[in-house]
């Protein structure tokens, strides 16, 4: 069975969903060990309560991005992992590490890629009046979102929709269609 590591910067609501999935068996993998880039984080409460080992390894301590992503690769070979989930990760990734891992590296975005790329993609795009946007889950390569898609999943801006509103709707469309992404990378459906 496949070896996940999460990798979290916050709430960790797809973290926990995918979790979840997986104790549930809907996912055929094992949630390996959580990994947060800051202390104290909700995701880090999360994953402890649903059984699942967390480690910090906080980016302040590290002299630079290198360094940082040195320690992360260390954890992640110590759990012998195979598959690493990004599920709300706000750094970016060098390209050492990225070239390390590419084709077992996935992460998630709000919005329609390659439309409003970065880490306000459902402002950008609200803010742009456009009438339709959705999720993205896609490898991870060197640039900022821009690996290959896995699976889009669109979601309309309704005529009544305030910006908390279709946030609910892009969050519940990432609670679906990510454990599909995380199942077709497993089997080998989907890979690069």
């Amino acid at each position: 069975m496949k070896r996940i590591a999460f990798l979290v910067s916050g709430s960790g609501t797809n973290m926990q969903n995918l979790i979840q999935k997986i104790k549930a068996g809907e996912i055929r993998a094992e949630a390996t060990i959580v990994i947060s880039n800051k202390p104290g984080v909700e995701a880090l409460r999360k994953a402890a309560a649903l059984g699942v080992g967390t480690v910090v390894i906080e980016h302040r301590a590290y002299p630079d991005r290198e360094a940082f992503d040195r320690a992360l690769s260390e954890c992640l070979e110590r759990h012998k992992v195979d598959i690493i989930v990004l599920a709300g990760f706000m750094r970016v990734l060098t390209e050492g590490f990225v070239k390390k891992y590419y084709g077992r590296l996935i992460n998630i975005h709000p919005a329609l890629l390659p439309a409003f790329p970065g880490a306000h993609a459902i402002k950008d795009a609200w803010n742009m009046k456009v009438k339709e946007t959705g999720v993205t889950v896609h490898f991870v390569d060197a640039g900022v979102d821009t690996g290959p898609v896995i699976l889009q999943r669109k979601v309309p801006v309704l005529p009544n929709d305030s910006l908390e509103t279709l946030e609910a709707r892009i969050h519940q469309a990432e609670y679906e269609i990510y454990p599909e992404a995380l199942n077709l990378v497993l089997s080998g459906k989907s890979k690069i």
